[in-house]
């Protein structure tokens, strides 16, 4: 199934939803920056899926890759802030 970027914004969102609920706590930057961190998520792992040719896998395989590129990401963004604190 081909998103195209909107569709990866969209799953993105949820993706975002899904990072913050495995990872809670209080984000830096707070809900929008989560949600916003949840969206480069999703469209940074439906890149890179694309790339290595796992983007066509089906809803719950993009949707799960976009989710661990949220909590990735989410994870380096709370190392960043961290730091710079």
């Amino acid at each position: 199934m081909d998103y195209g970027f909107f569709g990866w914004i969209i799953i993105g969102l949820i993706a975002g939803a899904l990072a913050k609920w495995v990872m809670p706590g209080r984000d830096p930057g707070g809900m929008i920056v989560t949600i916003l961190i949840g969206i480069a998520g999703g469209v940074v792992g439906g890149f890179l899926a694309n790339l290595i040719g796992l983007g066509t896998g089906g809803s719950l395989w993009n949707l799960l890759l976009a989710t661990v590129g949220a909590v990735l990401l989410l994870w380096l963004y709370r190392k960043l802030q961290g730091r710079a604190s």
